[in-house]
């Protein structure tokens, strides 16, 4: 547990009691602060009662009384589409508002790394696809090089559970912009930004918003190293904004798909091959084509952005190519669940907006494709580039046949559950060809989470190869 400093004999009070929520206010209660809880859910207040934390109900009159700060929740909306309403009495009493991403870092160092050889340090992974592979990828870098490393955040144990990292400690942050918009501290040693696309539109108040919410991580804290991605206007748009010039290597350029050169430090992917360019000339060059756990395009932006975070803690080419070969992918995220009869059944349930679903399509070049779910805001037609990848689709969800209708040009067949869709697409699928979900929409309609999603998938898929 990270101890939270700066509150020893004051009042913090915790909104949300899920996983992040009851460790922040243990944490607080560790600092010597006094933590005041409280969650609209009863089972959560009954929890947090059974640990001996004291219940407020913050948003009714003087509940902000002797209060020095409000942690919240990452789930819960402080601004957009509207304030909830403890945030909101929170500014009217003038309580400052932070999350358990601000207190980790304001908090993380301790008296004892004055003597140790190695400061430890924080590699912190946003942006809006591929930072939990990017992420888990950082890690298992480190790990298997010897490195002591610790996952957390989005992905891994809360920020606040992990223990005190030690001499020479890396410490992998995977943040999303729930975690960056509110973070009152956000200073990482390593900022990595993998890429931008629409998603969580409503929680931000439009795209202008939700990249705000990303860049903090940079602007807020001045990391001394910067891994972007570059693959869209925002990330250009960042890296120079980071940048004193084409030589300045603090910023270290990533594209999967064009090739970077120039002065500064660039690490890029082109069929198929990784090469790292620093100072007008290549440095390494790895053959991700035979890296079985990052399969496509996407994935090899992740690999360059995860190989360029470790190359900026010193680790050298060579080992990281060998923990990419030892890397098995993350679940629901191009996870290979069965081959049969020349087939592979990729689960990719993760893939829950239309980029990172076209993202999915364009990695393989026949695909049984089973798709559909809540639809996202702004349609399917960024899914075209990808058509062409796709022998048929089978459609689930609530709103299947409306989301036929969204795909022109493809064969699709309305299957509404998942077990007729993977029945259909086992029952016709071809060697050479890959059944994969990749649904490019919420799993709400149907399950409580991406991950129900895709474990239904893969024990679809056992059963029906009688596995």
């Amino acid at each position: 547990m990270i101890p939270v400093q700066g509150f020893e004999g004051r009042v913090v009070a915790v909104l949300g009691l899920g996983r992040s929520g009851l460790s922040a206010a243990r944490a607080l209660r560790e600092g010597g602060a006094v933590a005041l809880c409280w969650d609209d859910n009863p089972a959560a207040r009954e929890a947090a009662a059974a640990e001996g934390f004291e219940l407020r109900e913050l948003a009714r009159a003087g509940g902000f009384e002797g209060v020095d700060r409000l942690v919240v929740s990452p789930g819960i909306p402080h601004l957009y589409p509207a304030p909830n309403a403890v945030v909101a009495a929170a500014w009217d009493a003038g309580v400052p508002v932070d999350n358990d991403i601000g207190l980790f870092f304001r908090s993380l160092g301790q008296g004892e790394w004055d003597m140790f050889d190695t400061p430890p340090r924080v590699v912190a992974v946003t942006g809006s696809n591929g930072k939990s592979t990017t992420s888990a990828l950082i890690h298992h870098i480190l790990t298997s090089s010897g490195r002591d490393s610790q996952l957390a955040g989005n992905i891994g144990r809360g920020v606040l559970d992990i223990d005190p990292p030690g001499d020479g400690g890396v410490v992998v942050l995977e943040l999303s912009s729930y975690q960056t918009d509110l973070a009152r501290a956000l200073t990482p040693d390593v900022a990595v930004f993998t890429n931008l696309s629409p998603d969580h539109l409503d929680r931000h108040g439009g795209m202008g918003g939700y990249f705000a919410a990303k860049r903090r991580l940079f602007s807020e804290g001045g990391p001394d190293r910067c891994v972007i991605g570059v693959d869209e206007a925002e990330g250009r748009y960042l890296a120079n904004q980071m940048s004193e010039g084409a030589a300045d290597d603090r910023v270290i350029r990533v594209s999967s798909g064009t090739k970077l050169s120039g002065p500064g430090w660039n690490v890029f992917a082109r069929k198929g091959f990784l090469t790292e360019w620093r100072k007008g000339r290549q440095v390494a060059s790895i053959d991700l084509r035979q890296v079985r756990g990052l399969p496509g395009a996407h994935n090899h932006q992740n690999a360059c952005a995860a190989y360029a975070a470790a190359r900026a803690l010193g680790v050298a080419p060579r080992v990281v190519e060998a923990a990419f070969m030892s890397f098995e992918g993350l679940p629901h995220r191009s996870q290979i669940v069965a081959e049969a009869g020349g087939v592979a059944y990729v689960n990719d349930s993760k893939a829950t907006n239309v980029d990172a679903a076209l993202k999915a399509l364009q990695a393989f070049p026949k695909i049984r494709w089973i798709c559909g779910g809540l639809m996202k805001e702004g349609g399917l037609g960024g899914l075209a580039p990808g058509f062409p990848n796709v022998v048929k689709a089978y459609v689930i969800g609530r709103e299947a046949a409306g989301f036929a209708l969204g795909l022109p040009g493809v064969e699709a067949e309305v299957c509404t559950d998942m077990e007729t869709a993977v029945t259909r697409a086992i029952a016709e699928a071809q060697p050479g060809e890959v059944v994969l979900l990749a649904p490019a929409a919420a799993s709400f309609d149907q399950y409580d989470n991406f991950e129900q999603r895709g474990n239904d998938f893969a024990a679809k898929v056992r059963a029906g190869l009688g596995g």
